[in-house]
């Protein structure tokens, strides 16, 4: 993404470099200085100026995330039109790790209720990416109970791993001033047929059983790590050791189990019991 140098406004202005400035001064300081005033003087012009183009700072950081999701129609290495949804939520998280990175100062925005739909849960600013993503897993047969699930595991995920990442870099996480959330405005979402359709799946509130169902699944998976490591570190000399069973020595890399340590070999004893 190009940057916007200071004061290069010479000629007229337009909407797209604007918003690149923004970006830049959100890149190089954080979005708390990004001020009309402060982005007018960056580009050489006064604030109100800018108001032709931008309609508030509301509309202003609408379009900034839009500029910013746009590299991920722009990657090669994300297929937005993917039919596999295994190989398009994996290339989709790389494609928006990059973005994070990219610009850690912006990225924190992503993750803010977009004004035009205030009761998507998980929030996600980008409608665009929003109707991409649940258009793309409905193509993949998800049902929409599926595509919203889908969309809170994988959001809530992604967008709570980046943050620690990017606050890791220096990014602010603290509250970004937003609009009256009781009092929002009402947007055309005519755009985006796919999130309007689910308007009640996404506003339901389930986040207290998504913690529960999440935490049990890392449990499991931390689980499973566990037992890999006590099997990695068993002593070495223990399992290379050669036994002996009834006077035989035991053939090189073949392990001598004994009756009833195994599954089947449980169930043999057993049917040897009855």
């Amino acid at each position: 993404m190009p940057t916007v140098a200071a004061g290069t406004a010479r000629g007229p202005l337009d909407r797209r470099t604007i918003l690149l400035a923004a970006v830049t001064l959100i890149d190089r300081n954080d979005l708390r200085h990004l001020t009309m005033r402060r982005l007018g003087a960056h580009l050489g012009v006064e604030g109100m100026a800018l108001y032709h183009y931008i309609h508030g700072r509301e509309d202003l950081l609408d379009g900034v995330v839009e500029l910013v999701i746009d590299d991920l129609y722009g990657d090669p290495e994300v297929q937005l039109a993917a039919n596999q949804w295994q190989d398009y939520l994996q290339r989709l998280a790389h494609g928006v790790r990059r973005i994070a990175l990219a610009h850690p100062q912006v990225f924190p925005l992503v993750a803010t209720r977009p004004p035009a739909a205030p009761w998507v849960r998980p929030p996600l600013r980008s409608l665009r990416w929003m109707e991409s993503f649940l258009e793309t897993l409905h193509r993949c047969g998800f049902s929409d109970a599926g595509c919203v699930g889908a969309y809170r595991a994988f959001s809530s995920f992604l967008l709570g791993h980046l943050l620690l990442e990017v606050s890791a870099q220096g990014a602010d996480l603290g509250p970004i001033e937003q609009a009256d959330p009781d009092d929002p405005p009402r947007t055309d979402l005519t755009e985006y047929p796919r999130l309007e359709s689910l308007e009640h799946e996404l506003s339901q509130d389930h986040s207290a059983d998504e913690f529960d169902e999440a935490l049990e699944t890392l449990l499991e998976r931390i689980d499973l790590l566990d037992h890999h490591r006590t099997h990695d570190t068993a002593p070495k000399d223990q399992a290379e050791q050669p036994e002996r069973r009834h006077g035989q020595e035991q053939t090189p890399g073949v392990a001598i189990t004994h009756p009833g340590t195994t599954t089947a070999g449980r169930r043999t004893a057993a049917a040897k019991k009855g």
